[in-house]
């Protein structure tokens, strides 16, 4: 426990956060709650891990595991596949195991399994996971679907594919296709050249990452306002281009691990000015946070408040933002 606190002492004193970044906190939370923000974000989030139901039952996982004497709690009744891990590993212990090599857990915290606890994607469904690698959701929409229906599951770097598809064949996922291409001319070519609607679609979109800190803290060196508003655009074309190859009645995760509005309840609020959509109400076992109704003297439709704001503080995980999302009709121009 010293040590740890020494490294997280060690931690803020090498990546301080910038005045910008801090004023904007305080404008969100008010400054007690963005020093709790701060603090918390110098310490390391628990080792979280998914059982991988394609291929082993969480009561079989948990048996295999609690061998190794590691001390597992289950905090949702409901999902019983997520798993945190209380015991103290070493370095690179969680990856190292053959439970994990052979693909019966997914290393990944809990915040990233968020949106597809949402999305609710099943056998049957045609899914786009629009931003796919390196797989986490992927490969639990292929285990919440039981390896039914059929994913695409997009990507534009060749690399990260790479790293994709390694995870989908450890994982023993047997219905998606990967597709290489930028998001919105994946989006635009479905539109252009086919008939063809999913029923369900993530929008897992990259991101400033402010709410990665806690596994990534040279974000603190890299964070910067005008990256913010530059990556902003390529979130609203991402997430409009994919909105329009949604049918009718189905249903959009748009999610980012960022807490500035900029990338978050703005990007919902333009959709509803300019599509017939609908913000539905998210029910999870988390503490979360409304979303942001007003941002730096504009206002914002009431219906982002359905959205939800995730802070590492209020749960000990990183932070997120997530918003569902029901098109009502193929019409643009608002309601």
């Amino acid at each position: 426990m010293k040590d740890e606190k020494l490294y997280s002492q060690y931690l803020k004193e090498k990546f301080p956060p910038k005045e910008g970044f801090v004023k904007r906190m305080e404008l969100l939370l008010g400054k007690r709650e963005a020093k709790e923000f701060f603090d918390i974000s110098y310490i390391k989030t628990p080792s979280s891990i998914r059982c991988n139901t394609l291929k082993i039952t969480v009561q079989e996982l948990k048996s295999r595991l609690e061998n190794y004497g590691w001390k597992l709690r289950q905090p949702f009744a409901k999902f019983p596949e997520v798993m945190i891990i209380d015991s103290k590993l070493e370095p690179g212990e969680l990856g190292k195991t053959k439970e994990h090599l052979l693909g019966y857990y997914y290393v990944q915290e809990i915040s990233s399994m968020l949106p597809m606890l949402v999305l609710k994607p099943k056998a049957g469904d045609f899914v786009l996971d629009l931003c796919a690698s390196p797989g986490s959701k992927t490969t639990q929409a292929a285990a919440m679907m039981e390896n039914g229906g059929t994913i695409i599951a997009n990507e534009i770097s060749l690399g990260r594919i790479g790293i994709l598809n390694s995870n989908l064949e450890r994982c023993g996922v047997m219905n998606t296709i990967v597709t290489r291409k930028e998001g919105v001319a994946l989006c635009e070519k479905f539109l252009k050249k086919t008939q063809f609607r999913f029923d369900k679609i993530l929008v897992d979109a990259p991101c400033s990452g402010e709410g990665t800190l806690r596994k990534s803290p040279k974000t603190f060196q890299m964070w910067n306002i005008n990256m913010i508003k530059k990556i902003a655009g390529t979130q609203r074309r991402l997430a409009e281009a994919a909105l329009r190859i949604l049918k009718v009645g189905g249903t959009m995760i748009y999610s980012t691990c960022t807490l500035a509005p900029e990338e978050d309840e703005m990007i919902v609020d333009y959709l509803i000015r300019n599509f017939d959509i609908e913000v539905e109400k998210i029910v999870l076992p988390l503490k979360f946070r409304c979303g942001v109704t007003e941002w730096e003297g504009k206002k914002l439709s009431g219906e982002v408040g359905k959205c939800l704001r995730l802070y590492p503080q209020d749960n000990n995980t990183d932070g997120f933002f997530v918003a569902k999302i029901k098109k009502l009709r193929d019409k643009e121009g608002g309601r």
